[in-house]
């Protein structure tokens, strides 16, 4: 009989003890599913990275990838929904803007701008001289502009030194026909006295113009004119050349070789307003001579190993496009070598 009620009480302790364990899993498991759920709620909700083209900011995408323009990596620039592809400068209309027309661009390694509204915003120069971008830096000028801040370790001192060479090619030009001007990406470091110390290391000349300003003025300038990004270190390698008068405006390439730009600034000057408020195209200049005498015809060796003379086997007859990398760079050589792929 004792025996028999023990049975009985350990069947029913076995069956309290497994509807607990039901009970208890019930509830972990709703516990479970509604944290999941509120997962996937917070990640659906979470705005999508836009990735946009370091050289064409009008170039965007929800995706990794490339460039459809220049081939260049797209880079992560923000958290919110890419927009519509217009030309950057489109998307800021100050009161107070000029707005100029551009036609495509003769020169090679260029593409033309189009309503490119020029703020006049409130700025500063190397001086402290107190200025407003359009009026006193632009307006009826052919300006070349490029964009740098002053601890920049990576591309900036090249840019710099590109701008010192045009300086020196342009001899007398620079600062009567051409005006340069280097925006900092860094207003809030870049102040006036580190913007001369760095013109200065440069030694830029009469006619080159380093600006900075608050941090809303030089971000409303720089969205106008297409280089705002979210970080300093990612601005772009991107000059622009415009000649005011003329309505012209082409972004171009950093770090080409000095003769093209020039040959780019040069095709902005020529140009000229026709009457019925279009540009008139510059001529195009001819193509030089003597190319034998001038590259030499030493004989190197291909990525496969083959033996080829430098001008009879890969110049002769052809239109080419020379750059120039190494391997193990960590700097410049991959968005230059993704710009020939």
């Amino acid at each position: 009989m004792i025996v028999s009620f023990l049975i009985r009480l350990t069947r029913s302790f076995f069956l309290v003890a497994g509807c607990a364990l039901l009970l208890l899993s019930g509830v972990s498991y709703n516990t479970d599913t509604a944290a999941q759920t509120r997962s996937r709620v917070a990640r659906s909700a979470k705005p999508a990275v836009v990735y946009e083209c370091p050289m064409h900011p009008e170039v965007t995408s929800s995706k990794r990838g490339k460039c459809s323009k220049c081939g260049m990596f797209l880079r992560a620039t923000s958290k919110s929904s890419p927009p519509a592809r217009t030309t950057p400068a489109a998307t800021l209309a100050p009161p107070n803007t000029a707005t100029t027309e551009g036609t495509p661009s003769v020169g090679s390694g260029s593409d033309a701008v189009g309503n490119l509204r020029i703020p006049d915003a409130s700025v500063l120069d190397q001086n402290g001289r107190r200025l407003n971008f359009y009026t006193d830096l632009v307006k009826d000028k052919t300006v070349i502009i490029n964009f740098i801040f002053t601890t920049c370790t990576n591309i900036c001192p090249s840019l710099t030194a590109t701008f010192r060479g045009l300086q020196q090619d342009l001899g007398p030009r620079a600062g009567r026909d051409v005006q340069l001007i280097s925006i900092s990406v860094d207003p809030t470091v870049d102040v006036p006295e580190r913007l001369k110390e760095y013109s200065q290391r440069f030694k830029a000349g009469p006619g080159w113009t380093f600006v900075t300003g608050s941090k809303s003025e030089i971000d409303g300038l720089l969205k106008a004119l297409g280089a705002l990004v979210t970080t300093k270190t990612d601005h772009t390698p991107m000059f622009l050349i415009g000649n005011d008068s003329a309505g012209y405006w082409t972004r171009t390439y950093g770090l080409r070789n000095r003769a093209s730009l020039v040959k780019t600034i040069d095709e902005a000057a020529a140009r000229k307003p026709t009457a019925a408020g279009t540009v008139a195209e510059a001529k195009p200049t001819p193509a030089s001579s003597g190319s034998a005498s001038y590259f030499p015809n030493h004989i190197l060796l291909t990525q496969d190993n083959k033996p080829v003379h430098f001008y009879d086997d890969l110049l002769k007859g052809k239109v080419v496009l020379i750059n120039f990398v190494f391997t193990t760079c960590q700097g410049v050589c991959s968005p230059i070598t993704a710009n020939l792929a």
